[in-house]
């Protein structure tokens, strides 16, 4: 599985970095490249990655699924399951160039799909049944298919990762190639878990990514938590588990972006308790119903959407995180310094508080398949999509 003995702990290292122009106009890669890079020590060579959004303009209204494999073999597993339960529109290899620090890469190749629906529940299928779908196929491939993992799966989207410094994965996949609206970059000091190219950063599912510099150490009950509802943990990193939540949280439950950080770094009983009455059942409610949802541990993390970017710290602050913004643009990173090597002079610069988002969406109507989270789904969309689930029983893995 490409896994790389780790040699250093060093609790307190990964960085993290983002940046976001509001109107959806493109970032060049060299930007991100060289926000990460200046957190170079903060990473040990066994892990980085990217995640940009709004590089498959000609693709915007298929799932774009990035595969990474072991061997031919693995992969033609994997082309099988999709010419079954997909329609592919497009496939090529991910365009990558040799580096000489970088040995034994895994095959990665990227598909545009969308479901294969019977013709009865086609007629009824939405955007969230097709979501819903994506994700049990991700979710089949990763478990069910030896030495093959699915790293991104998103409209418009991707995802680039491995074994390296930010800088060499950067220039094995010709980042600078590339332009987005948003990006986010890791550079990863694993701690608790092993480095290796499927647990590099960003982790993803639709187009959900997230980066995190920290560790959480309420794995193992998210992860059961998860298995509820169907998401299935292989990657082997605790990261892994925030993605999926937040698919849960915002996606599949229709919690507002603001009340699902919340879920996810909850205030303290002793501060619920101080609260007014109507404020102090709703937290109680969500730490109750979403006990099981929280992040125990240090943590500062990033998360993107095909709409906006997300920063957010534990609800101690126990992991920097830095913010600014200057015209259309913002700007997250783990220091300070990696925001002003890319806007040396930017209008506002800040430090969130503990367990306070701060969340950044593009301006209404400027991408293609746009999404807000910033208010909550509407009961009789929520009934709607009851109703339809229940109609409809996904189809078996070949």
């Amino acid at each position: 599985m490409w896994l790389l003995k780790e040699k250093i702990k060093e609790m307190s290292g990964c960085g993290i970095a983002g940046i976001i122009n509001v109107k959806g106009e493109l970032i060049p890669g060299d930007l991100i490249i060289k926000s990460i890079c200046c957190q170079y020590e903060r990473g040990n060579g066994l892990g980085a990655g990217f995640a940009a959004y709004g590089i498959y303009p000609e693709h915007k209204d298929y799932y774009a699924l990035h595969v990474m494999a072991q061997d031919k073999s693995a992969l033609e597993k994997v082309e099988e399951i999709l010419a079954h339960k997909t329609f592919v529109n497009y496939k090529e290899p991910i365009p990558t160039k040799k580096v000489k620090t970088i040995k034994n890469a895994p095959l990665f190749k990227r598909y545009f799909v969308k479901p294969k629906f019977d013709e009865e529940y086609q007629m009824v299928c939405g955007e969230d049944e097709e979501d819903n779908y994506i994700v049990s196929l991700v979710m089949d491939i990763n478990e069910k298919v030896e030495g093959a993992y699915v790293i991104s799966s998103g409209k418009n989207m991707g995802v680039f990762k491995g074994v390296g410094f930010p800088d060499e994965i950067a220039e094995f996949f010709r980042i600078d190639e590339y332009k987005a609206f948003i990006w986010t970059a890791h550079n990863r000091f694993p701690t608790n878990t092993p480095g290796w190219w499927g647990g590099a950063h960003p982790f993803t599912i639709l187009d959900w990514s997230i980066v995190h510099n920290g560790e959480i150490s309420s794995y193992g009950t998210n992860k059961r938590y998860l298995e509820l509802f169907g998401y299935k943990c292989t990657l082997l990193t605790d990261t892994e588990v925030v993605a999926y939540l937040l698919d849960l949280l915002i996606r599949r439950h229709g919690l507002p972006l603001q009340l699902a950080c919340k879920a996810l770094a909850p205030p303290f009983w002793m501060e619920i308790d101080e609260m007014e009455e109507e404020e102090r059942d709703l937290y109680t409610a969500i730490r109750v119903v979403y006990g099981s949802a929280v992040l125990n541990g240090p943590f500062a993390i990033l998360f993107a959407y095909n709409g906006g970017l997300v920063g957010l710290n534990d609800r101690v602050k126990l992991r920097p995180l830095v913010c600014a913004k200057k015209g259309d643009f913002y700007y997250m990173a783990s220091e300070e310094a990696a925001i002003r090597s890319i806007c040396p002079d930017p209008e506002k610069v800040w430090a969130p508080k503990a367990g306070e988002p701060v969340i950044v969406e593009l301006e209404k109507g400027v991408i293609p398949n746009q999404r807000s989270y910033l208010e909550g789904r509407p009961k009789e969309v929520e009934e709607d999509a009851l109703r339809i689930k229940c109609q409809y029983i996904p189809l078996q893995s070949s």
